[in-house]
């Protein structure tokens, strides 16, 4: 019963020291800008094991500097809430689970239809938030789990605590996945337009932001019709979308 005891009090202890580590990290990250992520870290490690070599782009710009047309439209494709929650959107992920839910019945009444027929998995789509986004991509592991979206929501409520909206959404677009081996606003603006993320247009930057849920794949396939419309939907959105 002792033994017991002292191996869940040394967890505890474990996980309490895990939440100050990270607690610590996001405080620093008022004045230091990150160096790399734990998502960019897991990726460098699968290019140099699949290729033989590391392909990486990246340039740090200053919020400032950051085209206003790229916020916007970042936030009106990812998460139009942005300015006003508080970490988490959970009207966003009540209408995700909606929305995914009809998805799947849908999938299963053409399979019933149709018994023996491949049926295209339906398209999952999350409530994440940017600051969710953020919090996953700089501290956690990619892994799906309840365990790990338990801790994406407290690093999501500790980066709103203790860094400011312009912070946080700098820190996003410095760092976020733009295709292989290309991560934040600068190093996509060149590598898809040839310029810098001070100047993109605003179909540039809609464009890019549509990209973001699945860069790889929206980067190898850049005729997409889908990537066309969706473009085209959030340039109609992006002079409501809200920035800190």
């Amino acid at each position: 019963m002792k033994a017991g005891l002292r191996w869940l009090a040394l967890v505890l202890l474990a996980a309490l020291g895990l939440q100050l580590f990270f607690v610590l990290r996001i405080a620093a990250m008022a004045w230091v800008a990150p160096q790399s992520t734990s998502f960019q870290r897991s990726e460098a490690w699968r290019l140099l094991h699949a290729d033989g070599a590391l392909r990486w782009r990246q340039q740090w710009l200053p919020y400032a500097q950051i085209s206003d047309p790229l916020k916007r439209a970042v936030v009106a494709s990812e998460d139009d809430g942005f300015v006003s929650h508080e970490g988490v959107d959970w009207d966003a992920i009540e209408r995700a689970w909606e929305r995914n839910n009809r998805a799947e019945e849908r999938a299963e009444r053409a399979q019933a239809r149709h018994p023996g027929t491949p049926v295209r998995a339906p398209r999952i789509r999350g409530g994440s938030t940017i600051t969710q986004q953020l919090a996953k991509n700089l501290l956690l592991s990619p892994e799906r789990s309840y365990v790990r979206k338990g801790q994406e929501f407290v690093l999501a409520f500790a980066l709103e605590l203790l860094l400011s909206k312009q912070r946080i959404l700098e820190i996003y677009l410095n760092s976020v996945e733009w295709g292989e081996g290309v991560f934040g606003a600068e190093a996509a603006a060149q590598r898809y337009f040839g310029t810098s993320a001070r100047r993109l247009s605003a179909a540039q930057a809609a464009r890019l932001a549509v990209m973001l849920p699945a860069p790889r794949r929206y980067e190898k396939n850049p005729g997409s019709a889908y990537l066309a419309a969706r473009t085209r939907t959030i340039m109609a959105r992006m002079d409501s979308a809200r920035l800190p």
